[in-house]
C-alpha cells in the first residue's frame, strides 16, 4: 500500500529552535515517501541549519528571503502557496505561531502562510515556559479556531536543561499525521 504522500506538495516550514536539526530527517523521510518537500527557511532557522542541507536533501532550492523571490512574474510564496497540498511548519517556535495568529507577514514564511489554502500543520518546539506562557497558549487557540493542526509538544529532556513539555514531536509521528490529514482515498 502506498503512502498518501506520493506526489504530493509539501512546504516544510523550518524555524529558529534547535529541533531545527531534525529537519534534515524528516525532509529525507518525506522524500523516501515521494513527497514533493519545499523547503522555507527562516532566519532563526538558517542559524541551526544550513540551506544547503536542506536544498540537497529535498534536492529543491530554498526559499529564506521574500525580496529574494526568483526570476518569475509571480511572487514565489503565492506561487508555492497555490501549489501546497500541506503547510508544515517543524519546527514551529512560539514566535512563528505568534507571527500566524496576528496575521504577521514581514518574512517569506509568514507571507506563504497568509495565502496558503492548504491544510496547516505546526510542530511546536520551545522551552516549556514558553509554552505555557498565556500569549503562546492564546495564539495556538486561535490557530486551532482557524483550523491549524498541532502535533506535540511532547515532555522530556530540553535544550536548556529544563525536563518538562517542550520537545518537538518525533518525526515519525509528524509524519503519520501529515499522512492522516493528507489521506483522501
Amino acid at each position: 500500500m502506498s503512502s498518501p504522500l506520493v506526489g504530493k506538495t509539501i512546504v516544510l516550514g523550518v524555524t529558529g529552535s534547535i529541533a531545527a536539526y531534525k529537519a534534515a530527517d524528516l525532509v529525507s523521510q518525506l522524500r523516501k515517501l515521494e513527497a514533493e518537500v519545499h523547503p522555507v527557511l527562516t532566519n532563526g532557522g538558517a542559524k541551526f541549519i544550513t540551506p544547503l542541507t536542506l536544498q540537497t536533501l529535498a534536492r529543491r532550492p530554498v526559499a529564506e528571503d521574500l525580496w529574494d523571490e526568483g526570476r518569475g512574474w509571480q511572487p514565489g510564496h503565492v506561487e508555492l502557496a497555490d501549489k501546497a497540498d500541506l503547510l508544515l511548519i517543524a519546527p514551529a517556535t512560539a514566535d512563528v505561531i505568534g507571527q500566524f495568529a496576528h496575521g504577521l507577514a514581514s518574512d517569506f514564511l509568514g507571507s506563504l502562510h497568509l495565502v496558503a489554502r492548504c491544510p496547516i500543520l505546526l510542530a511546536p518546539a520551545m522551552n516549556g515556559k514558553m509554552w505555557q506562557h498565556p500569549a503562546t497558549v492564546a495564539n495556538v487557540a486561535t490557530l486551532r479556531d482557524r483550523g491549524v493542526d498541532f502535533i506535540g509538544p511532547e515532555e522530556g529532556m530540553l535544550a536548556c536543561g529544563y525536563e518538562g513539555i517542550g520537545r518537538m514531536w518525533p518525526v515519525e509521528g509528524i509524519i503519520e499525521r501529515a499522512e492522516t490529514i493528507l489521506n483522501t482515498d
